[in-house]
């Protein structure tokens, strides 16, 4: 026996095997391009840009919301042959905005720094290895291993 229940905005339809059996005959509906309720990519089909979109993580509200709209709207819409290669600006002063605010907005560094590196950080370059050896390891683990090794090395080779 075959039945249908609402239970908020939901419709819930319990339907035997024998309905199955039977195409459908139900018609569906064009979505509305303009339905606010439903999820929209980055780009709506306008060619506007979705600000709503939950892909921006938030970036289009908060201190430097606006910076970032300005930069990824430049972008978006340039027509330049390399695309937002005039930008520049509207990037550099939403980097400005986001260095001013370091807990919401963390450095790519900052996540991958380490108490070592930032002891080695007043040091200068010397504590650089000579060849890209470390570039082929994946994990900053490895790397400041590698590195912490590389002043002993360099010392034993004179």
């Amino acid at each position: 026996m075959s039945y249908c229940r609402q239970e908020g905005k939901d419709r819930i339809i319990f339907v035997t095997k024998e309905d199955h059996e039977i195409p459908s005959n139900a018609e569906l509906i064009a979505e509305d391009p303009d339905d606010p309720y439903e999820e929209q990519g980055l780009i709506l089909p306008n060619g506007d840009i979705n600000w709503n979109c939950p892909c921006l993580g938030g970036m289009a509200s908060g201190p430097c919301g606006s910076q970032f709209k300005e930069a990824f709207s430049c972008f978006h819409y340039s027509k330049e042959e390399v695309k937002g290669s005039e930008c520049i600006d509207n990037f550099r002063n939403m980097q400005e905005c986001m260095q001013r605010y370091p807990e919401l907005y963390p450095q790519e560094e900052d996540k991958e720094s380490s108490p070592e590196a930032e002891s080695n950080s007043g040091s200068g370059s010397a504590l650089l290895p000579e060849s890209d050896s470390t570039s082929a390891t994946s994990t900053p683990e490895a790397t400041a291993s590698s590195d912490s090794t590389s002043p002993t090395d360099n010392q034993t080779a004179s």
